[in-house]
């Protein structure tokens, strides 16, 4: 059961999609929130085939674009991961407010796999009942700091007013946050279980990343897959049973 939706963000309309096993009278189910990465979108691998699967098993998704991404609105060239954690948190606060929702759980790949681990550290276990992080780009404050992104070098003391990478335009503002950002101080105040999966031949966001959220996490299970790549999609088939099976047994 699909249902298409447009939230009001802070940088306007936010489209989602949410799945969902077909209702029974009075009966609630769990609900995850999938977050795509850095110039994806809500629709595409491996979020929509996870979607797919978690209902199949009786867990519902939510799947959304950030702003500047998708069909959501805003511009790219505004976009920050502070602005991507604001954009999940209005999704997080409607989501919570729907009443067939019994529990709430967090999966995102790449950049959405940062906001989501920062996002469930700030909320904690209280609310948040599980994470999942597919190959997290916790590389963007290194690259930041280093003046590199997708390839294309900058002076990282005196960013660019804007950076075009493929067809997009990211603005000054994206690298400033990402030099300063605590992704794993804010992440390790999540303390409820999380699912790391990387990619061994990831070559944009190297799987050590991975093995460093392990390292602070108290609760954390890390899978490293071998020949697979950042997108996921060697092995797609085992990332998805690993995320579901994972949520499966969390939420239930």
């Amino acid at each position: 059961m699909i249902t298409k939706l447009n939230l009001t963000g802070n940088k306007g309309r936010i489209s989602a999609i949410l799945q969902r096993p077909e209702p029974a009278e009075g009966q609630k189910c769990p609900l995850v929130i999938l977050m795509h990465g850095f110039l994806a979108n809500k629709n595409l691998q491996p979020l929509k085939g996870i979607a797919k699967a978690l209902e199949a098993v009786g867990i519902a998704s939510l799947r959304f674009d950030f702003d500047g991404h998708g069909r959501s609105e805003g511009l790219f060239s505004e976009m920050t991961v502070l602005t991507e954690i604001a954009d999940a948190r209005v999704v997080y606060d409607y989501v919570s407010a729907l009443d067939f929702v019994s529990k709430i759980a967090f999966l995102g790949h790449s950049q959405g796999g940062v906001v989501a681990g920062m996002l469930a550290g700030e909320l904690g276990a209280e609310k948040v009942a599980a994470l999942v992080q597919l190959a997290p780009a916790a590389v963007l404050k290194d690259d930041a700091l280093n003046g590199v992104l997708m390839g294309k070098h900058y002076d990282p003391s005196c960013p660019p007013e804007t950076l075009r990478v493929f067809f997009h335009r990211v603005g000054r503002d994206y690298f400033k946050v990402a030099q300063t950002l605590p992704i794993y101080e804010t992440s390790s105040r999540y303390k409820g279980p999380v699912c790391l999966i990387h990619g061994k031949e990831d070559k944009i966001v190297p799987y050590h990343y991975s093995e460093q959220y392990d390292a602070v996490y108290e609760n954390s299970t890390l899978h490293l897959l071998e020949g697979e790549n950042h997108i996921l999609s060697k092995r797609r088939g085992e990332v998805v049973a690993l995320s579901v099976d994972f949520l499966k047994e969390k939420l239930s």
